[in-house]
Order: structure tokens, then C-alpha cells, then sequence
């Protein structure tokens, strides 16, 4: 059995995520835990990728199955706000009742029209079908039917929407097509625990970007589920970006994470850096929340001049007290995956969410969801950002809302999505080689993944 944990200490003396993180003061429990058990190191099949077989069986197996990602709290924020969420050919009609969320199928129960434009949200007093009229109330009671006369043989009392279920945790929502599923929280494993020190219900959608992909879903999200491309896809991030030395932990069937250093050299870097140096050119995932740069003073390092300068920023914008965060709670990338399509990115630094989903019902196509957070303003008005929606040949940068080096970023991981595509088609092997660390949290989520193809998860 070989100690991953090991291999990288020796691997990188003194430059672990680990060591670069405890330089400027001691871990919160919850970031100083590891966790990366021994896995079975055989190839994963591109036909997980490519079958058609197998891409059906998804959404049988999966996707009416497992908990996922579909909107945030404040796009439900008042009763009678609606939220479309599709996931190939699913749908759901999420709404906020007085007495709280419910979630039903975007299907009529007439002719099964769909009641509401996949992808829309808004306000409605109802949920009216636009084919008959057929209308029901906002926690899915039947409302009115136009010539009910001529349904002598419908039970009113019954013909309430199909629901499915919804539930909130930490400003995100969350829907699942399965009645008897876990309740989400149970589902979320030791999210809830470690997510304790990170409230991210004051916190909004300030830019929301979504992009059409032409490779299968799961080879948009694992672009994000490893460092190991960033010396060659992002050569400019190596002077001031930890990536090969990242620390990666798996935790429970559901939830694995990365931990990326920001103003550190990369173990792949060519040049060395002053601590000057290294805060003049740090990289911040959203640069809008950071402001400008100050001086490092004697003693101190790069990393933690930018964690007090954005710890006194929240303070004195947002009334957000970070004053007992660590070094790497407010700057780092802190990236948790939720099994099987959504990252969550807690430190305020780097505050986001992404997704990734089947675009229709297309294997070789999928949609991107960058979601970028802001903290609300101290007078509570803010405006949620609407989707801005681009092709695979529109750039993330060609967008003002985006900060420039976060679009540029993006840019360069979806470039790559097509030849990825394509060369599993040509492959005469047939299958990937994943390294037992850097590329772990994928060969972990295949194995989640095959459970719930063979009927085996809990």
C-alpha cells in the first residue's frame, strides 16, 4: 500500500500545501486534516465518457438519484420567485410558497406541456400551463381548470403537481427526482460539519456565467479536479500559484476537496520571487473583492498582507468579521466537490460555485455554470446576477462582468475540452491513466460513480 501522504512530503520537502499554509500561524482543525485512503489504481474506460449505453443509464442511475445543485437561496428570495432547473431531459418547476420552497415536475398534468421555459426564473402568483390554461396554486394545489366540466372523471383533491424533493442548506438549493432518497443533509456527509466556520448565506450571485462545452459532462468538471495540467495549460500561474504541491483529500462517498496555495511558487516554477514580488503579482480568483495592493512588511509574507487586507475590506464594507480566519481561509482556493456535478469554493477570496451538467441530452456536449459570489452590502440592496449565457467559440473574457484573470483561466481549461473529446474517440487504448494522488478525487468519483451505476450505493 503506498502512503500518498508520504510520497508528497518527500516528494516536496517543506512545500506542501500543509507547510506553505502553517507559515503564517497554526490550521483550523477542519483544513489540517488529510485524508487520501489507497484506491485501486486500474484505468478508467473511456466508454464512461463516450457510450451511448452508458450515458442513458446515467440518468436512470444518477441523476433521478443523488441530491444536485440548483439555484441559490436568493434566486427564491420572496414567495411566488420561480426557478427552472433542467437536467437532460428532467425538469423542475422550484418556487418559494409562504410556508416555504417546493419543487415540482415542469410537466402539465393534462397533456404534459411544459408549465414553465426550461432555463427561465421570475415571479409568478401561480403556475399556469400555456397550451390549455390548466392553473394550479404556488404549493401545487389545482387552481382552476378552464371547461372543468368536461373532466367529470378527475378527483380535484388529487390532481395537486407532482412534487419532488427540495431542500435549502447554506444559502444553495438542492432538488432530487428520487422520493425516497436520504434526507440532504445526510446526503452531504461531513459538509455541514466542515462548512461551520463558512456561512455563505449572506453572500450573493454577483456574475453568472454559463457556457456550452463540447465534451461529455464529466470531462468539463475534471479539468477542475486536478493541478496537474496547470504548468502547461496556465504556464503564467507557476511564479505565484502552488499547483502540483496541492493537497487533495477524500473524505466520504460524497465529498472530496482541494487545497491550492496562493502568492507561493509552484514546485514547477523557473524564477524566484521576492515576497514583494509575489503580492504585486498574486492571483486572486475574484480580484473585485481584494482591491489594491499594499507593501509587505519586514517579517511578513505576501500571503498574509493579502488575507489582512481583505480581512479589513470585509470589515469595513460588510460588516464581516474574519479576524479569527487563517491565512488560507481567506485567500486560498478551498475547493470542495459534491458528488456527482458541483464545486464549492467557501474562502472569500475565491468565493464560487461550479457546475456542470449533461447540455440536453447530448454525451458529447455539456453546460459549464460559473457562479461568482459577492457579499450582500451593508444596506441589503444588491441585485442578482442574470445568466450570461456563451458558445464554445465565445471566450469567458469577451464578458465585463468577469474579473480578467479568472476569465483567462477559464479560457485556457475549456480550450482544451474538444481535443480531450476527440482523442478518446481515436483512442487505441481505450481507457486513462490516472496518478495515485494529483488525479485521485477522479479515480474517486468513478468509484462513487460505478456504485450508483450498479445499484450498489446506500
Amino acid at each position: 500500500m503506498i502512503d500518498v501522504q508520504q510520497l508528497m512530503r518527500e516528494r516536496y520537502p517543506g512545500n506542501t500545501w500543509a507547510d506553505v499554509a502553517t507559515r503564517d500561524g497554526n490550521l483550523p482543525p477542519v483544513l489540517a486534516e488529510q485524508s487520501n485512503p489507497a484506491q485501486d489504481l486500474g484505468d478508467i474506460p473511456f466508454a464512461r465518457y463516450i457510450d451511448q449505453s452508458f450515458f442513458e443509464r446515467e440518468f436512470e442511475q444518477v441523476w433521478k438519484r443523488v441530491w444536485q445543485f440548483a439555484c441559490r437561496d436568493e434566486h427564491l428570495a420572496e414567495p411566488g420567485d420561480f426557478f427552472v432547473y433542467d437536467i437532460g431531459r428532467l425538469s423542475a418547476v422550484i418556487v418559494r410558497t409562504e410556508a416555504g420552497l417546493k419543487a415540482f415536475y415542469n410537466s402539465c398534468l393534462h397533456r404534459g406541456t411544459k408549465l414553465k421555459p426550461s432555463g427561465s426564473c421570475g415571479w409568478s402568483s401561480d403556475i399556469t400551463c400555456p397550451f390549455h390554461n390548466w392553473q394550479w396554486n404556488l404549493d401545487g394545489s389545482l387552481k382552476s381548470i378552464p371547461c372543468d366540466f368536461e373532466f367529470p372523471q378527475l378527483d380535484r383533491t388529487k390532481a395537486g403537481l407532482a412534487e419532488l424533493r427540495v431542500e435549502s442548506w447554506n444559502g444553495m438549493v438542492f432538488v432530487n427526482f428520487d422520493a425516497d432518497a436520504a434526507p440532504l443533509e445526510d446526503y452531504l456527509e461531513v459538509l455541514p460539519e466542515h462548512f461551520r466556520n463558512w456561512d455563505l448565506r449572506g453572500w450573493y450571485v454577483a456574475t453568472h456565467v454559463r457556457k456550452h462545452l463540447p465534451g461529455n459532462w464529466k470531462v468539463a468538471m475534471e479539468a477542475f479536479m486536478e493541478a496537474y495540467h496547470t504548468p502547461y495549460v496556465h504556464p503564467e500561474m507557476t511564479n505565484v500559484v502552488g499547483d502540483h504541491n496541492m493537497q487533495h483529500d477524500i473524505f466520504s462517498r460524497h465529498v472530496s476537496r482541494d487545497l491550492c496555495a496562493m502568492g507561493t511558487a509552484s514546485p514547477t516554477a523557473r524564477v524566484s520571487m521576492s515576497e514583494q514580488e509575489l503580492l504585486d503579482m498574486m492571483l486572486v480568483g475574484d480580484g473585485k473583492v481584494v482591491g489594491d495592493r499594499a507593501t509587505v512588511p519586514e517579517g511578513k509574507t505576501a500571503r498574509w498582507v493579502m488575507a489582512e487586507q481583505l480581512r479589513e475590506r470585509m470589515k469595513a464594507e460588510f460588516d464581516l468579521d474574519y479576524s479569527g480566519h487563517s491565512v488560507p481561509e481567506m485567500i486560498d482556493s478551498i475547493k470542495y466537490h459534491v458528488f456527482p456535478n458541483v464545486m464549492i469554493y467557501p474562502a472569500p477570496g475565491l468565493c464560487l460555485v461550479q457546475q456542470f451538467r449533461p447540455d440536453g441530452h447530448d454525451r458529447d456536449r455539456a453546460i459549464f455554470d460559473q457562479y461568482v459570489l459577492h457579499p450582500r452590502p451593508r444596506d441589503g440592496n444588491f441585485e442578482v446576477a442574470d445568466v450570461e449565457v456563451i458558445g464554445e467559440d465565445e471566450e469567458f473574457a469577451s464578458l465585463e462582468s468577469m474579473d480578467p484573470f479568472l476569465a483567462s483561466v477559464l479560457d485556457q481549461d475549456t480550450d482544451i475540452m474538444r481535443a480531450q473529446r476527440e482523442g478518446m474517440y481515436a483512442s487505441g487504448k481505450g481507457a486513462e491513466t490516472l496518478s495515485i494522488y494529483q488525479e485521485s478525487r477522479i479515480r474517486h468519483f468513478h468509484r462513487t460513480l460505478g456504485e450508483y451505476m450498479e445499484g450498489t450505493s446506500a
